[in-house]
C-alpha cells in the first residue's frame, strides 16, 4: 500500500531515466504511470521492474502504456525524461489532456525548455506551473528488458519553476521523492548552469578523426587534451558573461567540477583529470550522438541566439554549431531553440527577467507559438 505521503506520477518516456526514475518511486510508495511512445521498450515492463544500485527490488507499475490521455489522468507531477528535442512536440501532445494543477517538470529541461514548454501552454490557456532541473537525479543505465541500474545518485539537483514564485512549492513536492531536489533562483539560472552544453560537443567535433575511424577513447581523460580543454573553458566563458548579462549567477565548467566532484586544478583541464568519476566514460562510437544532436540545437543554439540578440558576440560557441551543422547537414540555427522560438526575442535583460518571474501569461510577452519541422520530426 502507498504511504500517506505518495504521489501521482506520470513519467514521460522509457528509456534509462524514464525507467530509473519510475522504479525508484515505486519502491518508495508512490502511484507511477510510465509512458512511452513507441511499444517496444514498454513490452518487458508490463509484467514489472527490476531496479539494482543505489536501490533495489523489482515492482510494478501502476500503468505502462503508449497512451498519454491515460498516463496524465489524475497525475499530480507531470516527469518529462526524454531528449531535450522532444519536449516541445511532448507539449503539444500533452494540451488536450493536462489539467489545472497538474505540475510539469523538465527531468532536465536543458537550455530553455521550461520556457519552451510554458509558451505553448499559455498560448494554448493552460495555467500549469512549468518547471525544469538543471540535470537529471541519477547516473543510470538499462541492464536488460525490464532491468535498470542507478549508479549514483546526485547530492543535489537544483530546479526552478516558472513563474518563479511557484518554485518553493514545485520543490517541496519534488522532495517527497527525493531530498536532494533544491530551488534555484529562476530558469534562467538552471538553462544556462547547462555544463553539458560545454563538455559534449566540443569533444566529439575536435576528435571528429578518432570517432569515424571507430578508435576507442575516454571521452573526458583522452578526449579532452588541453587544446581541447582550451576551446571548452572559451566556451564556457561565454555561456557565463551571457549569465552576468541576463543577472544571474552560475559556475564556471570548472567550479562546478569542484563543487559535483571536488575536482580542482589551475584550468580546465587538470580539473576534469582530476575527476575520477569521469575514468573509464568512454566517448560515442559515432558523432550522430545525443552529445551532438541534442546538446547543439537545445544547449548551444539557445545560448548564441540569447547572447546575439541582446548585441553580445558568441563567436566560440557559434563555431561549434556550425561545425555541427557542417558534419550533420542540419541547419541547427534556424532549426534549434532560439530567442525567438523561445518568446524572448527583442527583449531587454529586463524584459526577459519579468518573463522568468512572472510567467508568459502575466508579462504578456507571446503572441503565437510557431510551430517548427525539427521538433516535430522527434518522434514522440
Amino acid at each position: 500500500m502507498p504511504h500517506r505521503e505518495s504521489l501521482r506520477v506520470a513519467v514521460l518516456g522509457a528509456g534509462h531515466g524514464g525507467q530509473a526514475l519510475a522504479g525508484w518511486m515505486a519502491l518508495a510508495g508512490h502511484r507511477v504511470r510510465l509512458f512511452n511512445r513507441s511499444a517496444e521498450p514498454l513490452l518487458p515492463l508490463r509484467s514489472g521492474l527490476t531496479l539494482r544500485g543505489a536501490a533495489t527490488g523489482r515492482v510494478r507499475l501502476d500503468a505502462v502504456t503508449t497512451h498519454l490521455d491515460e498516463a496524465l489522468e489524475g497525475a499530480e507531477l507531470v516527469m518529462m525524461v526524454t531528449p531535450a528535442t522532444a519536449h516541445r512536440p511532448l507539449a503539444y501532445r500533452m494540451l488536450p489532456y493536462l489539467r489545472p494543477g497538474q505540475v510539469v517538470l523538465l527531468h532536465p529541461g536543458r537550455t530553455g525548455g521550461a520556457l519552451e514548454v510554458a509558451r505553448i501552454l499559455a498560448a494554448a490557456g493552460l495555467p500549469n506551473v512549468v518547471a525544469e532541473a538543471e540535470t537529471f537525479l541519477f547516473a543510470s543505465r538499462v541492464e536488460g528488458p525490464g532491468e535498470a541500474r542507478i549508479h549514483q545518485v546526485k547530492r543535489r539537483v537544483r530546479v526552478a519553476a516558472l513563474p518563479a514564485h511557484r518554485t518553493g512549492g514545485t520543490v517541496r513536492l519534488l522532495q517527497r521523492i527525493h531530498p536532494a531536489f533544491a530551488p534555484a533562483r529562476n530558469v534562467l539560472e538552471t538553462s544556462l548552469q547547462n555544463i553539458g552544453a560545454i563538455f559534449h560537443p566540443a569533444p566529439i567535433l575536435l576528435n571528429l578523426g578518432r570517432v569515424q575511424a571507430g578508435i576507442p577513447f575516454d571521452h573526458y581523460h583522452e578526449g579532452i587534451t588541453p587544446g581541447v580543454a582550451a576551446v571548452m573553458e572559451r566556451a564556457d566563458q561565454e555561456r557565463t558573461a551571457l549569465a552576468a548579462r541576463l543577472g544571474v549567477e552560475v559556475l564556471s565548467a570548472r567550479a562546478w567540477l569542484e563543487q559535483a566532484y571536488g575536482a580542482t586544478g589551475r584550468d580546465l583541464y587538470e580539473a576534469i583529470q582530476a575527476n575520477r568519476s569521469y575514468r573509464g566514460l568512454k566517448a560515442p562510437r559515432t558523432h550522430q550522438h545525443r552529445y551532438l544532436t541534442e546538446d547543439i540545437p537545445t544547449g548551444l543554439v539557445p545560448m548564441v541566439s540569447l547572447g546575439q540578440s541582446l548585441g553580445m558576440e558568441m563567436p566560440i560557441m557559434d563555431s561549434l554549431v556550425r561545425l555541427g551543422e557542417a558534419l550533420h547537414h542540419v541547419n541547427y540555427t534556424a532549426e534549434g531553440r532560439s530567442a525567438r522560438s523561445l518568446g524572448l526575442v527583442g527583449m531587454s535583460p529586463e524584459g526577459i527577467r519579468a518573463v522568468v518571474e512572472l510567467g508568459f501569461a502575466a508579462a504578456d510577452s507571446f503572441a503565437r507559438v510557431d510551430s517548427n519541422p525539427f521538433y516535430d520530426k522527434a518522434g514522440v
